[in-house]
């Protein structure tokens, strides 16, 4: 009899193991295809129509914040980049404080949400370069020299890729021997 209430006992923890029945938190759904759906919290990003003014508008956003002596900004497309000046004398935790809270401050702004932000005092300046050109209505030729000359800094220089220079002395010698 032992045996027999102990096979029946396995047979029932089988069977209950192995149901069909259908159970939501076992068997996604169909209709969903185990997609959650979430609604939008953060501010969406509006189109950028007037370049000028939303570059504007940032600067002065990013000017009021305590800390920012100056700022810059240069929008393309939809996307606006602001350099911000700080005192030189901060050090670097400070300054990273101060960004971030630019970036707080845009943070709740519809245009620059997805604006970057950067506190390099040669990308600021070549943020303010880039913006003087497209006031002057260069807009490509002002930011293709401007991304020339951030490209030229960051490019290592390897010193196996450097030709040496000849002695001028050696330069004049061969000319006199070539005449």
């Amino acid at each position: 009899m032992l045996k027999w209430l102990t096979s029946a006992i396995i047979v029932a923890i089988v069977a209950t193991g192995c149901s069909t029945v259908a159970r939501n938190e076992t068997s996604p759904s169909p209709q969903n295809n185990g997609k959650v759906r979430v609604q939008q919290t953060e501010p969406r990003k509006k189109e950028i129509k007037n370049s000028a003014q939303v570059a504007a508008h940032l600067e002065q956003l990013a000017k009021g914040i305590h800390g920012v002596k100056n700022a810059h900004c240069v929008v393309f497309g939809n996307t606006a980049v602001v350099g911000i000046d700080v005192d030189a004398n901060l050090d670097r935790s400070r300054v990273g404080t101060i960004k971030y809270s630019v970036a707080e401050a845009f943070h709740n702004d519809p245009y620059g949400v997805d604006a970057l932000v950067t506190a390099d005092m040669d990308l600021s300046q070549r943020l303010n370069e880039m913006g003087a050109d497209i006031r002057r209505g260069r807009p490509i030729a002002g930011f293709a020299e401007e991304m020339a000359d951030i490209i030229g800094r960051v490019v290592p220089q390897l010193p196996r890729d450097v030709m040496p220079r000849e002695p001028a002395h050696q330069k004049s010698s061969q000319m006199n021997r070539s005449k």
